[in-house]
Parts: structure tokens; C-alpha cells; sequence
């Protein structure tokens, strides 16, 4: 019956799928310019601008009016998000320049992250490569588990994967809640959980976060890729049933962004980045998986999901970031990262489906980017762009948070995808 189902649920996706393959002259263009975008603005900004030739690794902050700040502290967020932009750069590209870079982010995270004592991967270290923030995020070691597995799948460098797996095991060790489901958000660096707000929580009864399960997904949905393991099998469809039955609000489509231990909400904010951002990567996860009962369900959800961060998209294409919807209040800032990840979602949602009114809002959501956001003389995207259109040179052009991961891999997709 299961064999069935899938043959089924494959027939519906290749229906939407293949009234799309007409790829039009728009859809083409517009993978031309992310590409240039890619090669020309994102990845020699990062790897002329950011590497760091004295003391190895990668600089930790260059402001909004491009000054590098060489003594800041380097986050392990931002070095592993590199890692995976070189690596699957030259997965994709095979231009051997994103194989030098990788290998430069690959050998100092192996150098100065990797916690050898107790495991896991530090939350930051100093310029000069010590330990500086020991503490153990659960969202960090998912970046982790995320970057080394892409090294792996780029390179076929069997220690990378090694690393993925051991960051894997400490996180299902440590971190898993066995008596809720879930994982837990901060712990010290020998693994004894804390109450410490790391990502947006207001206080201690935001014990799971929508934020770090989404990314614990794409990391295990990437690891998956390079090691088919069915305890990994096991624990990705764990975290998408997570998704489906705890952490998307079934009525609105809506991710519920902060939950307390028991998965009751805690949180009154829609978050339409992260939205736009789960509406693919979940139904990707549930693709790799395999699971003909899942893709159908999430197939659903995706789009479901996909309208409801529509919420937040504006008349000239952009997405504001999110809103209280207790008070009514909107962030009508346009951040970076939820702009790549509507181009991303939307594209997929138009090969989903067949509906070019999807690719529409891609094309104009990619043209308010391409004429307000990206940096066309010093590279890289600007972090923010205000309601009234100004740019927001006081945010990070690199940092903790300010990365090549989300633009990057939204050109990527669409490169891959061609």
C-alpha cells in the first residue's frame, strides 16, 4: 500500500512540477542574475574581505559602512554558515577557488570550534582562536552538523562527515527531551542544560524554539544526504512530524515561534521570515526522506505556509520582518535573510504548483533586492532596509548573525535547480 501511496503522491508533484518546466524566459533571467549576484557580489565579498590570513579562519565583523573590525570575536554560527556556502558553492559551480576557501573554513573549525574535551562546537572563539563563549547551542551545533555534512557531500572528506556524526550523537545525547519530545535550547560546555536566552526568548518558560528545530531539520535532512542512516531516518521524521502536529499552527499556517516544555505556546508573534523560510525546507526534508504519507501531508502545509507569510508581504515585493499579534505591532523592517528566503519560497512554490503567480512575487521581491539591498560597489547585501526605504548601515555587513548562507543558498537553489 505504501508503494502506492508514493507512486501517487509522486504522480500529484510531477503534475504541478512538469506545468512548470516550461521554464520561461522570466525564470531563466532570473537565475542568470542570481547567479552574477553570487559569483560577483556575495562570495568575493566573503572571501577577498573576511579571510583572515594571520591567524587562519575568518574575520568576525565588518559594520554596514564596510570596516573591518579584525580583534571581534568570531561566532561559530558565522564560520560554519561559511563553511557550507564554500562548500556547496563548489558542489554546485565546481569553481576550485570555493574549494580553497571551504578548506580553509573546514580546517580552522576542526582547529579552534571542536570542543575535544566534552564535545559539540564552542558559541564563539576570540581573533585569535581561543575559546571565548564555551557554552553549547543547540542552534550552533545544528550549523555545525549542517556545514560539515555539505564539506563532506562537496569534498567526500570522510573526517568532515566523522565531526557531523559526533556533533549528532552530542546533540541527541544532551539535548533531546525524552520525556516531551523536542530539544532543549543552551547547556554548558559540559552539556549541563541552562536557562540562558540565546535567540529571541523572553524568559525561561520559552524552552523550545521553532528556530533551533528548523534548523536541527535542514541539518539532519542534510546529513541524511551523506550518511542514510535509519537512526538519522528516524530522528528527521521525528522533527517533521514535530512541525506538523506542534509547531504549525494548523488554523492560520503561522509557525508558533516559542514554546514552553509541554509544547504549549508562549509566543505571540507571527514570524513571516521563518514562515516563508520552513515552507520549503520542510517539504525538501520530507523529499530526502522518502515518506510517501509526509510528502503528501507537507506538500499541503507548504503552501498553506506559504500564504500565510504572505501577511507580511508589501505592495513593492518585499516581507517585512514579523508582527505581535497581540498588539498589533509590526516590524516593518526589511532584513536581509527573509527577502532571500521568499525568493527561494516562492520559486519552489511556483514549481510546486504551476502557478506563475508565485514566480511573480519571486521576480518582484528579487527586484526590490537587486535595486535597494545588495551592495552592487562593495559587495555582499546590506542587513537592513527601513519601511521609509533607507538602508541601515548601522546593522552588521558580516557578523554573529550577518552571513552568506541565506542569499547564498537562495542563488544556489535556483543554480541547481536550472
Amino acid at each position: 500500500m505504501k508503494k502506492y501511496l508514493l507512486i501517487f503522491t509522486l504522480m500529484i508533484l510531477n503534475t504541478g512540477i512538469s506545468s512548470a518546466q516550461e521554464n520561461p524566459a522570466e525564470l531563466k533571467k532570473l537565475e542568470f542574475e542570481l547567479r552574477e549576484d553570487l559569483v560577483n557580489h556575495i562570495l568575493p565579498f566573503w572571501s577577498d574581505k573576511m579571510t583572515d590570513n594571520k591567524n587562519g579562519g575568518f574575520y568576525g565583523r565588518i559594520d554596514g559602512f564596510n570596516k573591518l573590525y579584525p580583534d571581534a570575536v568570531r561566532g561559530g554560527i558565522l564560520n560554519a554558515r561559511i563553511l557550507w556556502t564554500f562548500s556547496a558553492s563548489f558542489r554546485v559551480i565546481k569553481d576550485s577557488s570555493y574549494f580553497k576557501v571551504a578548506g580553509h573554513a573546514f580546517d580552522y573549525i576542526l582547529d579552534k570550534f571542536i570542543d575535544r574535551k566534552f564535545g559539540g562546537a564552542f558559541l564563539s572563539v576570540t581573533a585569535e582562536g581561543e575559546p571565548a563563549d564555551v557554552r553549547k547551542q543547540t542552534y550552533t551545533q545544528a550549523f555545525f552538523i549542517y556545514a560539515l555534512s555539505e564539506y563532506y557531500l562537496a569534498t567526500g572528506d570522510s573526517l568532515a562527515l566523522d565531526e557531523a556524526k559526533k556533533i549528532f550523537q552530542c546533540v541527541e545525547k544532551h539535548c533531546f527531551d525524552s520525556a516531551n519530545n523536542g530539544y532543549f535550547e543552551v547547556y554548558s560546555r559540559d552539556w549541563e542544560k541552562t536557562d540562558d536566552l540565546l535567540i529571541g526568548e523572553k524568559d525561561k518558560n520559552d524552552q523550545k524554539t521553532m528556530n533551533t528545530h528548523l534548523h536541527l531539520l535542514e541539518a539532519y535532512t542534510n546529513l541524511y544526504r551523506a550518511w542514510p542512516d535509519k537512526i538519522v531516518a528516524s530522528r528527521l521524521k521525528n522533527l517533521i512530524e514535530l512541525f506538523t502536529r506542534k509547531i504549525i499552527d494548523q488554523k492560520t499556517g503561522h509557525l508558533i515561534v516559542f514554546l514552553n516544555e509541554k509544547w504549549e505556546s508562549t509566543s505571540t508573534l507571527n514570524s513571516y521570515g521563518h514562515d516563508i523560510e520552513a515552507s520549503w525546507l520542510l517539504n525538501e526534508s520530507a523529499n530526502v526522506l522518502g515518506d510517501a504519507g509526509l510528502i503528501a501531508q507537507v506538500r499541503r502545509l507548504s503552501i498553506q505556509m506559504v500564504h500565510a507569510a504572505e501577511e507580511g508581504l508589501q505592495p513593492d515585493g518585499s516581507l517585512i520582518y514579523e508582527k505581535d499579534i497581540a498588539t498589533g505591532h509590526a516590524n516593518t523592517n526589511r532584513d536581509w535573510w527573509p527577502q532571500a528566503e521568499a525568493i527561494t519560497a516562492f520559486v519552489k512554490a511556483y514549481k510546486l504548483t504551476g502557478d506563475k503567480t508565485y514566480l511573480s512575487k519571486a521576480l518582484k521581491c528579487w527586484k526590490y533586492v537587486d535595486e535597494k539591498m545588495v551592495d552592487h560597489r562593495n559587495g555582499e547585501w546590506f542587513n537592513s532596509i527601513s519601511e521609509k526605504g533607507e538602508v541601515n548601515k548601522h546593522g552588521d555587513k558580516a557578523g554573529f548573525w550577518k552571513c552568506p548562507y541565506h542569499n547564498s543558498r537562495m542563488c544556489l537553489e535556483m543554480i541547481s535547480t536550472h
